[in-house]
């Protein structure tokens, strides 16, 4: 029979006991080799030594591999030949691993023995799976750089009351209201006001509660009893239509995002998929626009101490400009580009430039003004501009009894006549400074061309 060597068997594992390494022993008399060591069907073969070999070898199949150990000793290599025959008929896992490997596992067993994360004892193969898994889907990193990399992205979550950052939201809010050197705010200080009351009424609702700790059940209180928080009283509701309930949601999706960004919610809090935090589909009001003759009447009544408001009140029915964009106007904007009233970027509420014409009706109505080249048309607060507006809608009422005052009538008006007049929603929307789809939703159909001839043909009385 002739003995393979290690050198020689594909796949062979080769194990060197620790027992290879002490002095020799006398080989017993008269034994011949190999010998084979039985238990059971399982054998094991015992090779004696060889002159430039001088170990004992054990050799078996274990796992669909053939197995080699090494023995100075012929006592140690039968009594380990009589253990890996047991071991082989009874089908222990153990023979299917090497010395070394068998070393490796004992190790991390014992590591695993000592790290309990979560008090829990992790199985090996769970570790090893999991880490291959992982191995896979990183396309050839470390774990090293995979834990590096989590760990540079993590954020960490700073406990705070929702009272305290919602002050802090409002604040840094502020700043962006306010004009630097003479420039346009970031927003306008009307809508910073606006949520500044919604945001202190949320977080009025949570005293003492950090926002960390809302969850959406929270969320859904306070849109349920939004009523009584808007009237500020538990007996009585407050009607809140669903225009208004979707602004307290803007206000509210705004303040999670930024607390995000301030490490005071977790990036997967996922209060934004509250049932209460879904937009409503507002019902179209409908759209209020003055007529011909009360818009006759409303510039006429612009005198005296109303006199400012008479060219704001011709531009803005003529040019349907929006309010805010009308009081930003400096009388230079009204000359400065002929024909045409200029509105810059700066002073448009979508901060794009655009120039609105200046039809004949308009220039009639502006003519007492040539002589102020500059300078603001208003010079005071919307708010009482707005006033203003209804002490003249009084005061036309004299005269014309129908006259009341129109949210944005104005604005409207000219939407109205100048695509009933044109028929043309991308040419009004120009004008007007807003999408045709929106011109083609909100004013198709309202007036005649007939009545939009009227609006822009309405002049200055000749007295």
């Amino acid at each position: 029979m002739r003995t393979t060597f290690s050198s020689e068997i594909d796949g062979f594992l080769d194990s060197r006991t620790d027992s290879a390494q002490i002095s020799e022993e006398l080989t017993p008399p008269k034994m011949r080799f190999p010998k084979i060591v039985h238990h059971q069907k399982a054998e094991v073969t015992i090779y004696g030594k060889k002159k430039n070999y001088p170990f004992y070898r054990i050799i078996y199949r274990a796992d669909g591999k053939r197995r080699m150990q090494h023995f100075a000793k012929y006592s140690d290599a039968l009594k380990a030949a009589e253990e890996k025959a047991e071991q082989l008929w009874k089908a222990h896992p153990i023979v299917a691993l090497s010395a070394v490997q068998t070393r490796d596992a004992i190790t991390a067993f014992q590591m695993l023995d000592a790290f309990r994360p979560k008090g829990e004892r992790l199985s090996l193969s769970t570790i090893v799976s999991e880490t291959i898994d992982l191995l896979k889907r990183v396309s050839g990193r470390s774990l090293r750089e995979v834990g590096d990399g989590f760990l540079a992205s993590v954020a960490t979550v700073n406990r705070t009351d929702v009272a305290t950052a919602a002050s802090e939201f409002l604040q840094a809010a502020d700043v962006r209201a306010k004009s630097p050197d003479g420039q346009r705010a970031q927003i306008s200080s009307k809508y910073a006001y606006n949520r500044r009351k919604q945001l202190e009424k949320f977080a009025a609702t949570f005293p003492g509660t950090a926002l960390s700790e809302l969850t959406k059940a929270h969320v859904d209180q306070f849109f349920e009893n939004l009523g009584e928080i808007a009237s500020k009283s538990r007996n009585k509701k407050k009607a809140i239509s669903a225009k208004s309930r979707n602004h307290y949601r803007a206000v509210v999706r705004q303040f999670f995002a930024w607390a995000v960004r301030k490490d005071y919610l977790p990036p997967n809090h996922r209060l934004t998929e509250a049932e209460s935090l879904r937009s409503e589909i507002a019902n179209t009001t409908e759209t209020l626009f003055y007529t011909p003759d009360e818009f006759l009447a409303l510039l006429v009544a612009a005198k005296d101490e109303l006199a400012d408001l008479r060219p704001i009140v011709a531009i803005g029915g003529f040019s349907g400009l929006r309010t805010a964009e009308m009081l930003r106007l400096d009388w230079a904007d009204i000359w400065r580009v002929p024909e045409h009233i200029e509105v810059s970027a700066g002073k448009s509420k979508t901060r794009q430039r655009r120039l609105v014409e200046t039809c004949p009706a308009l220039k009639k109505w502006l003519e007492p003004h040539l002589a102020k080249k500059a300078g603001p048309l208003w010079k005071g607060h919307e708010v009482t501009f707005q006033q203003k507006f209804v002490e003249l809608c009084e005061i036309a009422k004299l005269n014309k009894k129908s006259i009341e005052r129109k949210s944005n009538g104005l604005r409207h008006a000219f939407c109205t006549y100048h695509y009933a007049l044109h028929a043309n929603e991308n040419l009004t929307s120009q004008q007007a400074g807003n999408s045709p789809a929106m011109i083609h939703q909100h004013y198709k159909g309202l007036a005649t061309k007939a009545e939009g001839e009227k609006w822009f043909a309405v002049m200055p009385p000749k007295s």
